[in-house]
């Protein structure tokens, strides 16, 4: 039997058993055709939101929010504090992930694919597919040629080791798809205005914050957030990051006051709204937080996530047909989700 929901169930999967979380897999190779495509629906159907991307890749939330500010990663849609992710860009996250996985740091990511690849965010996203990991070494792929930063040609018998590497990655080829990324100056309109302007004091402290957040220094992280926001003043952007790291942390009564924080600043901010309607689930108070959901979906009711929430505080309250109907909102809008196979399995006990 699935297992029941729980408060972890509500907030963050990531917290369950990997075998629970995993994502339905393909075969190796095996073409993905394009009517499966996530984008070729209207809409945010068959997107992923930045949780879900964390999930999928398994990295920590910190890490899809810094490649997203920095460019690395680039949303299909946005409606206000929310971001959605296409296929192309979970292929270049998987890229990402497998050097975060490898044991460099958010900001070392950041400055190795500058070097290897010169020309800005768009430049460096392209390249992850083709870079190569040797401990903390990268190098580009250029047709079975090794360059390193430089472009400084590396001699096989150094390279042998880690050359095949990438032929163990499970990759699916995309069939008639033809993408097209947003140009720098695209990306660059959709850069947040209430973040640290790049190259400043504070925008190296928050690049810090997402690193010691990704290596599970919480109380640190949290440090280099209030150092942000002691510089540059109240940002809804920084204070959701920082109610974010509470709850992490285990903090559910701070989380729940900088939650309210940034809904003070900024109305609306949906993720703000719906991870404070999961907070006050979990310290029990479930009229506050179906209100808070259902106030979310009354302003963004393709928003998958609150469904998912919404429906693990209704079951929690015995509620369960009112919580199937969400669930099955929340397959409709994110079939691929890693939540999917949790949410299918409830649907068919019920059934």
């Amino acid at each position: 039997m699935p297992p029941e929901f729980t408060n972890d169930d509500t907030r963050e999967l990531g917290r369950r058993p990997a075998a629970e979380a995993a994502p339905r897999r393909r075969s190796p190779r095996q073409p993905l055709l394009l009517d499966e495509h996530p984008s070729d629906s209207l809409g945010v159907h068959r997107l992923h939101t930045a949780a879900m991307m964390a999930d999928v890749l398994a990295v920590p939330p910190a890490a899809i929010r810094h490649w997203s500010r920095g460019g690395l990663l680039v949303p299909a849609h946005v409606a206000g504090s929310v971001e959605w992710f296409d296929f192309p860009q979970l292929v270049v996250g998987r890229h990402l992930a497998r050097l975060l996985a490898g044991g460099l740091s958010l900001r070392e990511i950041d400055a190795k694919l500058g070097g290897l690849a010169p020309g800005g965010a768009r430049a460096a996203a392209e390249a992850a597919a083709r870079v190569r990991l040797d401990g903390r070494r990268l190098n580009l792929d250029e047709g079975g040629r090794l360059l390193a930063p430089g472009r400084q040609l590396q001699l096989g018998f150094y390279t042998s080791s880690f050359a095949d590497a990438a032929d163990e990655i499970d990759e699916p080829a995309i069939v008639g798809i033809r993408p097209t990324p947003p140009t720098e100056t695209q990306a660059a309109a959709t850069t947040p205005h209430d973040l640290p302007a790049p190259g400043t004091d504070a925008a190296e402290i928050l690049d810090l914050a997402d690193d010691l957040e990704a290596a599970g220094e919480f109380v640190e992280a949290a440090e280099a957030l209030r150092a942000v926001l002691q510089a540059q003043g109240p940002s809804a952007r920084v204070v959701f990051m920082l109610a974010e790291l509470l709850y992490r942390a285990g903090d559910l009564t701070a989380a729940r006051e900088r939650y309210y924080a940034v809904i003070e600043i900024d109305p609306d901010h949906l993720q703000a709204r719906a991870s404070l309607g999961c907070v006050l689930a979990e310290l029990g108070e479930h009229d506050l937080a179906v209100a808070a959901l259902e106030g979310v979906l009354r302003q963004e009711p393709d928003y998958a996530d609150a469904h998912w929430h919404i429906a693990g505080v209704l079951r929690e309250m015995g509620l369960a047909s009112d919580a199937d109907h969400h669930l099955g909102q929340f397959l409709a809008l994110a079939p691929e989700s890693p939540w999917a196979t949790l949410a299918r399995a409830r649907l068919d006990e019920q059934r």
